[in-house]
């Protein structure tokens, strides 16, 4: 796959700005469908491996990319111009449908839209989750550590907080040891 960093801040904002305006239901879906598919700015091991280090972060994943990335691509001031890119149009939507919901909250069609939106926001999250997981089938290692995730957090319900400091401990080791 060619891959082309965007060429100029207004290139990285727009891009910033499609994901932030479609992301209804879960930035990730879109992220990577502008930054990987479309725009072909980065891999899609790239893309795993940078949305791994921003999870690892505090605050939202992709506005951690956006300040990540556009740091890689333009210093500073790409760092600014990806997170308003992608913050900015998701915050208009925002003020706008809360003022609209303010007026409609009780109605039985207002919530079965939203128990619908949520649906469709778990579908685009779980097919996200699958694209990630591709990048990664082919390292056993990190098959294993995205299992120990899931078992630890998700059906033991084990601290994120204890979980992740440990899985990055052995993923830490595993690369040393060439494994990843």
């Amino acid at each position: 796959m060619q891959v082309t960093p965007p060429r100029n801040l207004t290139e990285l904002f727009l891009g910033f700005f499609w994901i932030g305006a479609r992301s209804f239901g879960g930035v990730m879906p879109w992220a990577h469908r502008v930054m990987v598919e479309e725009r072909r700015w980065m891999t899609p091991q790239d893309f795993t491996e940078t949305i791994g280090l921003c999870q690892f972060l505090p605050g939202p994943n992709i506005g951690n990319a956006s300040v990540v990335l556009g740091k890689r691509w333009f210093g500073l001031a790409g760092s600014l111009v990806a997170f308003l890119g992608l913050f900015g149009p998701p915050f208009v939507w925002l003020l706008a449908l809360a003022m609209l919901y303010s007026d409609i909250a009780s109605s039985p069609i207002a919530r079965a839209i939203v128990i619908g939106v949520g649906a469709a926001g778990a579908g685009l999250f779980i097919g996200t989750a699958v694209k990630l997981a591709r990048a990664l089938v082919e390292k056993r290692a990190a098959l294993v550590i995205i299992v120990s995730c899931f078992l630890a957090i998700g059906l033991a319900r084990w601290s994120l907080f204890y979980v992740l400091p440990v899985l990055l401990a052995a993923a830490l080791l595993l690369a040393r040891k060439g494994h990843l």
